[in-house]
C-alpha cells in the first residue's frame, strides 16, 4: 500500500488559514472531501490539493 497523508481538521484549518468551523462547513456542503474515522474527520492530501485548486466551487 502506498503511503498517503491524512490531515486533521485542525491541520487543514491552519493550512488554509480559516477556522475549524469553516472546514466543517466545507465538508458538510461537499466542497471538501473528508472521511470520518471513529469520531474524527480526516482529509487526504489528494482531497486537500483538489479543494485548493478548485476553490469553494462544488465538485463536478
Amino acid at each position: 500500500m502506498s503511503e498517503f497523508k491524512l490531515y486533521t481538521i485542525e491541520e487543514v484549518s491552519e493550512i488554509l488559514k480559516v477556522t475549524p468551523r469553516t472546514i466543517y462547513n466545507f465538508i458538510k456542503l461537499h466542497n471538501l472531501k473528508a472521511v470520518k474515522i471513529g469520531k474524527y474527520w480526516r482529509v487526504t492530501d489528494k482531497a486537500l490539493q483538489e479543494f485548493i485548486s478548485r476553490g469553494t466551487n462544488k465538485p463536478e
